[in-house]
């Protein structure tokens, strides 16, 4: 039988909860087995809890907080989670959300959409009314604001800092009108000199790449070990198993190592509004 990983509660935030659910039912003298009895879930996905990897869903957080008589801790957890759906975000991005706030360092790879940090509002109501064809208008701006609203990130204290490889074809695909697309790009330039951040672009004549298949981010903490955090259209996953978040940082030091210097990007970026309204570039909008 393989030694227990035993979960590392600073990892990220779902780890703390997943440690604290193995250590209340191991207080509690009950195995994984005892535990998921009556639960209607499964022994596998009370292991991932404890090990991090998942989120407790609502059910089972009530069950759990009577077995354990813990007195709605983990209700309390799901009810966050929740609220931050609820305020505009994703409820599987509610846990990133916080880990936000007290980053060190976010490094991000955008293969298909700008970073969120780096959006527009016109930008990021495309891309939500791309994904959410059937949204209301209501839950389209709810979306929009949230991500308005997590950009004042740069604004904190102490931000964290922030470093973004994006591929070229975000600046020539007209995602938007000429004109919008003008004042994302000149927004997206703005923002990394105003904080400071590094930007560089991927260049499309590059050939294949590592992470082609999908975007990231690596987050650091002053007092917890690294995470990453993988997203598709409608779930994220955060991966704080050491070996794992290795091959990410040594996969994004090779993208970084093909990618233009920060100097040429944001030269690239700086030059791209004045063709968008000079109409050198078509756009397939009209």
């Amino acid at each position: 039988m393989p030694p227990r990983k035993d979960t590392n509660p600073s990892a990220s935030v779902p780890c703390f909860y997943g440690a604290e659910l193995r250590y209340l039912r191991e207080q509690a003298g009950l195995t994984l087995e005892q535990l998921a009895e009556g639960s209607f879930r499964g022994i596998s996905l009370l292991s991932q809890i404890e090990r991090g990897e998942r989120s407790m869903p609502m059910d089972l957080a009530l069950y759990v907080d009577k077995k354990l008589t813990t007195n709605g801790f983990f209700e309390r957890r799901c009810e966050a989670v929740a609220r931050a759906r609820r305020a505009g975000h994703a409820e599987y991005f509610g846990d990133v959300l916080e880990m936000e706030q007290r980053a060190e360092t976010i490094e991000e790879w955008a293969p298909m959409l700008v970073p969120g940090l780096l959006q527009t509002p016109a930008y990021t109501r495309a891309v939500v009314r791309a994904a959410m064809p059937r949204a209301s208008d209501e839950e389209v701006e709810e979306k929009v604001n949230a991500r308005v609203e997590r950009a004042g990130l740069f604004d904190s204290q102490d931000p964290p800092k922030f470093w973004a490889i994006i591929d070229e074809s975000l600046i020539h695909r007209p995602a938007l009108a000429p004109e919008h697309m003008a004042e994302l790009l000149e927004h997206v330039a703005k923002v990394i000199r105003a904080t400071h951040s590094i930007l560089q672009v991927l260049p499309e004549s590059g050939g294949l790449r590592p992470l082609m298949m999908g975007e990231f981010r690596l987050m650091t903490f002053p007092d917890a070990p690294p995470v990453v955090y993988a997203e598709s259209l409608h779930s994220g996953q955060v991966i704080d198993y050491p070996p794992l978040v290795k091959q990410y940082r040594e996969s994004y030091d090779l993208l970084r190592a093909a990618a233009l210097s920060p100097a040429a990007s944001l030269s690239m970026i700086e030059t791209a509004p004045g063709d968008y309204r000079n109409g050198k570039r078509s756009t397939r909008l009209q």
